[in-house]
């Protein structure tokens, strides 16, 4: 029996990693495209690693073959400082890929969408909602036109692309650079440190129900041309979080209000689920506490 291919652009990344190993486990077999090599800790020997920088074009036709079932862009720009960079990768990046595989037999193309696409619209966020592009940053630009392409090639020619737009992904293997393991090592280290006042709601989503729903948009049919949207549909005060994981792991001194907020900080950024629900039969299977406990162990573990 034939093995289901997929290529994974963004693969050496935390949730690319996450990924490959789950199409690993279900006996695919599994390509990687990055702009570089995966580190020890996320280097998976089964996968071949290639480097390449999608926001290139030329690089694609020359290295890269047509011959994939599955294709999930999750590739970007990490630093949104970089304007022209953000929007070369996240934008220009997805494009080229959608156009290189736009005469391929592939089954599914999967763009990883944000949330910042919504912009400032209120909370809970539907996919239904009409997105002014006013008040952007130059990721949710680049986000956003990467999705009115992919639904543009889909009414033009049938791609089948499918947008999944995530909220704020969390767990094992995830850089130090986001708000999670950020307090996590503080409070690890008994450290105390800087905080806003915490007053803002997000949602929170623990990496494997992200890799679930992946999974199951890969195996579903008829899905092309959908926005879905990803994320726990609970959202949490950040103060609460952050309290949470003091006491979970049994350290930290947070200073709340030493930090201050973005001018366009938005309050309120959770979303609806209802059609991950009844399209994917898809819903976030575990619950906060029992995650943060699992990515306090990870990095208890990898200190």
């Amino acid at each position: 029996m034939k093995k289901n291919k997929i290529l994974i652009a963004g693969g050496t990344g935390f949730i690319g990693y996450h990924l490959a190993k789950k199409c690993l486990q279900l006996n695919w077999s599994v390509d990687s495209i990055s702009s570089s090599f995966p580190n020890k800790k996320k280097k998976l020997n089964k996968v071949n690693y290639l480097r390449l920088d999608i926001s290139k074009k030329n690089n694609l036709f020359k290295k890269l073959s047509k011959e994939y079932d599955y294709v999930v862009n999750l590739a970007g720009y990490v630093d949104h400082s970089n304007k022209v960079k953000t929007m070369k990768s996240h934008f220009n990046g997805c494009k080229n890929l959608a156009n290189f595989f736009l005469k391929s037999k592939i089954k599914k193309f999967i763009q990883i969408g944000s949330s910042i696409e919504y912009g400032k619209i209120k909370s809970p966020q539907k996919e239904s909602h009409k997105i002014s592009r006013k008040n952007f940053s130059v990721y949710g630009t680049a986000k956003l036109l990467s999705t009115k392409y992919l639904l543009y090639l889909k009414k033009k020619f049938d791609f089948p692309s499918v947008i999944l737009r995530l909220y704020l992904v969390y767990g094992p293997y995830q850089d130090i650079n986001r708000i999670i393991p950020i307090t996590i090592t503080n409070s690890l280290k008994n450290n105390k440190f800087d905080c806003s006042t915490g007053n803002q709601f997000r949602d929170f989503l623990y990496i494997d129900d992200l890799i679930g729903a992946i999974i199951k948009t890969l195996k579903k049919k008829n899905l092309s041309g959908e926005i879905i949207n990803v994320g726990s549909g609970k959202p949490i005060r950040i103060k609460s979080l952050i309290k949470n994981i003091c006491n979970l792991a049994k350290g930290g001194d947070p200073q709340f209000g030493k930090l201050s907020l973005r001018k366009d900080e938005i309050y309120k950024l959770y979303p609806s689920i209802l059609k991950s629900k009844q399209l994917l039969n898809w819903k976030p299977s575990i619950p906060l506490v029992k995650g943060l406990k699992k990515t306090i162990f990870y990095y208890k573990k990898n200190k």
